[in-house]
């Protein structure tokens, strides 16, 4: 029996979503589209001031509104606060914590002004995080993924790769269709 190239399964995965899907969908986003809150109270990444959740998470010029625990139900969030999401708790977090990356936090991040800085940023953790899958061998991916994982610490690599490709795909699924709505919204307001 011929042995699988498990490593090449899981990263063609996310791979194959992001070159034909979630990539192409991203081009042209514009600041408009990336700061668009789609109903009133919706979270997003706003100046350094003027947050409107319970809380507040960033470093820089823009910071992320968050609450702790989160309200039931969630808030509608923005596509820069799903890119934001991305970039600190899906991919920094864990290129930090398993493949040498800068450390990240929620409270720390500078996050990103514009559209274009977050799809460059976007691109950076991505393409770190790929290359790092891509370099797994078999013994690595199913070694335990260790404290940085929490109560998950003795899950294998695997199961975090398949989680992360998941949280991935969920997300920029989610962009895209904030995408379809922003382009719609004047059909739906009866202009």
């Amino acid at each position: 029996m011929d042995a699988f190239d498990f490593t090449g399964l899981l990263t063609d995965q996310l791979q194959w979503h992001w070159k034909n899907q979630a990539r192409p969908r991203l081009q042209g986003l514009t600041d408009d589209e990336y700061f668009w809150e789609p109903v009133p109270d919706a979270w997003n990444v706003r100046p350094r001031g003027t947050g409107t959740a319970g809380m507040q998470g960033g470093s820089g010029s823009f910071t992320i509104d968050f609450e702790y625990p989160e309200p039931v139900p969630a808030p509608v969030t923005t596509i820069a606060w799903r890119i934001g999401h991305l970039l600190v708790g899906v991919l920094g977090a864990r290129n930090a914590a398993h493949f040498g990356g800068p450390a990240v936090s929620y409270q720390d991040f500078e996050y990103p002004g514009t559209a274009a800085e977050a799809l460059d940023v976007l691109d950076e953790f991505y393409g770190t995080w790929i290359r790092s899958v891509s370099a797994l061998d078999e013994a690595a991916l199913a070694a335990p993924v260790g404290e940085a994982e929490g109560s998950r610490a003795q899950a294998p690599m695997a199961e975090l790769v398949l989680h992360i490709h998941r949280e991935m795909i969920h997300h920029l699924a989610e962009v895209a269709l904030l995408r379809d709505l922003y382009a719609h919204r004047a059909d739906a307001a009866g202009n």
